[in-house]
């Protein structure tokens, strides 16, 4: 697959699973033997389901924005900025604040398929701008 393929796999990902709530497309650009490397997430198309489920429970109106891609080869990195709003409870009841964070992850496609993932969203900031650090 070429470069410009990976990079529309990603994009649609992000637009329709993380930021409409549209799983379906996880079965199209996810190989089922893919392998999760971020801390706490599933290694599974049905487990990553989830995991996007949480967050839209979470933070309702949950939005990654892509800002930047890079490829080289069969890797792909993307900087994204995370926003959301916290109304269906994350660590505790629902507070009502909002976050904003970077998000930087890299896949590895074979065949056009995410077969490798890796993220580092910032979570330090999304927890001390929804209040949940100690003070």
């Amino acid at each position: 697959m070429s470069t410009k393929q990976n990079q529309d796999a990603l994009r649609q990902v992000i637009a329709e699973a993380f930021n409409q709530g549209n799983y379906d497309v996880l079965y199209n650009h996810f190989d089922p033997d893919f392998i999760e490397h971020q801390f706490g997430l599933h290694s599974t198309i049905n487990g990553l389901k989830e995991d996007i489920q949480y967050l839209r429970t979470a933070f309702p109106d949950f939005s990654l924005t892509i800002e930047d891609m890079v490829t080289d080869g069969d890797k792909l990195w993307a900087r994204m900025i995370a926003r959301g709003t916290n109304r269906g409870g994350f660590m505790g009841p629902p507070n009502g604040r909002t976050f904003e964070a970077t998000v930087f992850d890299m896949c590895r496609f074979l065949d056009g398929k995410i077969v490798e993932h890796w993220g580092s969203p910032d979570r330090f900031a999304i927890l001390a701008q929804l209040g949940l650090l100690p003070q």
